[in-house]
């Protein structure tokens, strides 16, 4: 279906903030598919070849069946794209793949706040993930790490000629450390080991085949130095030195047009992050809202969002009990919100290879390495976190939620796309998101048209 004239005339001014695209696309969620199309295309500036690769079937079986195994078929998500976004001063994109209602409306709606307040800023250390080759079972702990620490240089110079294509591009491996680890559960007998740990530099890939290859290599030379058995050689999860961060300021005339209401929210939101902060079952309901952004990124590219997710979460751990991946706090007439986590993306490699859905996500997001994409994911984390805060210190998280829930429902009694809109209506007016009410209001719309 072409355009309507009525889009057409909507979108023939072409407004951009750095004279190439602008993510600011008015009323996105209320245009068809195709017409969304072409507004990427007119609005946004994304290559039509970008988009026709949205818009075909994406992973076929054939390629399934060489990804994993015992393919039988294929599953689909909703493929969406969030708009709107400012961060570090240009216009983004944001690809999600998610089936939870209001996730890609939440982030639509505070990239489009945030926006008013200058945007997001965003920043990442370097893509360093760390491997560990762990000796169990150690009867002299001290010894055997003062073996390991006395061979360090010669360990060091094994590792590092491991993967030189990597070096040649500005990763490879950027140090080597002993750790000493102790389990002391009780009731069962105390048990020490030693670590080798290196930290490597994997550019813009994930890693984990890069890392892994290098701890098996280095398995060898540690049980010949040392006399002792090599037990596990796997990278870490955990990515602390690879940590991507984000920022927003918000006055309080951004967060409402009354500013002293627009106070009262700010001070909800940071009454609910305290909640949170004190609280791990609180944090965790916090978190799950957060990752409900990143992990729709991390699938949107291919990325492995169980890596993510479990770095995330151990992140939050690191002092001892649970905490919310955000901070959120009122200060100088305006809401401040910051969130900092260990973001393993990668932009090469892996299920970037073959699945032609990432490789087009990753195009219409325009990213600009593994960094970029991190500093993205976090963004987007934080934001939908400050949209899911914002309704509870509102109108409450179920009112909107259930706004969304209700097409879904609308669908599953068997409304037609172009019947859809009328049956939400009818269910929002009664305030009864119940498959009745939707069956009753799709029986009503079809006998009125016949």
């Amino acid at each position: 279906m072409y355009p309507s004239a009525s889009f057409q005339k909507r979108y023939s001014a072409v407004l951009t903030t750095d004279g190439d695209m602008s993510s600011r696309i008015r009323s996105f969620y209320r245009l068809t598919p195709d017409e969304r199309y072409a507004a990427l295309i007119e609005q946004a500036g994304v290559p039509s070849a970008v988009v026709q690769s949205l818009k075909g079937p994406g992973l076929t079986t054939g390629i399934a069946d060489g990804m994993v195994e015992n393919v039988v078929g294929t599953y689909s998500l909703p493929n969406a794209i969030a708009v709107n976004l400012l961060m570090d001063g240009r216009d983004r994109l944001v690809p999600m793949v998610v089936e939870e209602p209001s996730v890609v409306a939440a982030v639509s709606n505070m990239a489009r706040l945030t926006r008013l307040a200058g945007g997001i800023t965003t920043a990442s250390d370097p893509s360093h993930m760390i491997g560990q080759v762990h000796v169990p079972n150690v009867a002299n702990p001290d010894e055997v790490s003062h073996t390991l620490r006395e061979a360090l240089p010669q360990l060091t110079e094994l590792a590092k000629r491991v993967h030189p294509r990597l070096t040649e591009r500005g990763g490879g491996v950027r140090s080597l450390r002993v750790r000493t680890v102790r389990y002391d559960e009780p009731g069962f007998p105390v048990e020490d080991m030693v670590v080798l740990e290196f930290v490597l530099d994997c550019v813009d890939a994930m890693g984990a085949n890069m890392i892994n290859t290098v701890a098996e290599t280095l398995a060898p030379q540690v049980e010949q130095l040392t006399g002792a058995s090599v037990g596990l050689r796997i990278l870490s999860n955990l990515a602390s030195e690879r940590l991507a961060r984000a920022t927003c300021t918000l006055p309080f005339a951004v967060l409402d047009s009354d500013p002293e209401h627009g106070r009262q929210i700010a001070e909800g939101i940071a009454s609910a992050w305290r909640f949170a902060w004190a609280d791990p079952w609180r944090a965790t309901t916090h978190n799950k809202g957060v990752m409900n952004g990143i992990d729709a990124v991390a699938l949107a590219t291919g990325n492995d969002w169980r890596a993510i997710e479990a770095g995330a979460h151990a992140w939050c751990s690191r002092d001892g009990t649970y905490r919310p991946m955000t901070t959120w706090r009122v200060a100088d007439g305006a809401l401040h919100g910051h969130i900092e986590l260990p973001m393993q993306f990668g932009t090469v490699g892996g299920t970037l290879r073959v699945h032609p859905r990432a490789r087009a996500n990753l195009a219409l997001a325009n990213i600009d390495g593994a960094s970029d994409l991190a500093r993205l994911a976090v963004a987007v984390g934080l934001i939908q976190n400050l949209g899911a805060l914002r309704a509870l210190a509102t109108e409450g998280i179920q009112a909107g939620h259930m706004r969304m829930h209700a097409r879904s429902v609308a669908i599953g009694v068997g409304a037609e796309p172009s019947e859809i809109g009328a049956v939400v209506h009818a269910m929002c007016s009664q305030q009864d998101y119940s498959a009745t009410s939707a069956a009753a209001a799709l029986t009503a719309l079809r006998n009125a048209h016949s």
